[in-house]
């Protein structure tokens, strides 16, 4: 059976979680899953929130899934594809990353200043010393000989 692993989405309008399954990949995305490894959480509050089983993940990715891109790339944060591409077995067999949570400034605050471009402009804009001297016209004598 071509299997795939997704993610597949639930939760309310702008507050969404996602299931990390393992699919047919001839069905639906909504369709109904063969097993669920894992869940990614964005909106948790205070910080995100990551969790996959790796020896299931392992497996099915041993079995020939293919996971999607965003798939990968939860797999890929938390160690998973790692594992896969060396053929070693983890330690632990939950993974679970909390990401650090957004700091909440409550506008946007200016990027600091620049000092190192404008020294870099004012060198460029004076003249360099050494090109006066090879403007001097070449010796008259050695062009009549």
């Amino acid at each position: 059976m071509p299997t795939v692993i997704r993610m597949k989405r639930g939760g309310r309008t702008h507050e969404p979680y996602y299931r990390i399954v393992v699919m047919d990949s001839r069905h639906r995305t909504r369709g109904p899953e063969v097993d669920v490894i894992g869940v990614y959480h964005p909106c948790a509050r205070p910080e995100p929130v990551s969790e996959v089983d790796v020896k299931k993940a392992l497996r099915w990715l041993r079995e020939g899934a293919q996971p999607s891109d965003t798939a990968k790339s939860v797999l890929g944060k938390l160690g998973v594809m790692k594992h896969f591409h060396d053929g070693t077995e983890p330690e632990e067999a939950v993974a679970v990353a909390k990401d650090a949570a957004p700091e909440d400034k409550g506008y946007n605050a200016p990027p600091p200043p620049k000092e190192e471009a404008s020294e870099a402009s004012a060198e460029e804009s004076a003249p360099p010393e050494e090109a006066a001297p090879a403007a001097e016209p070449a010796p008259v004598e050695a062009a009549t000989e």
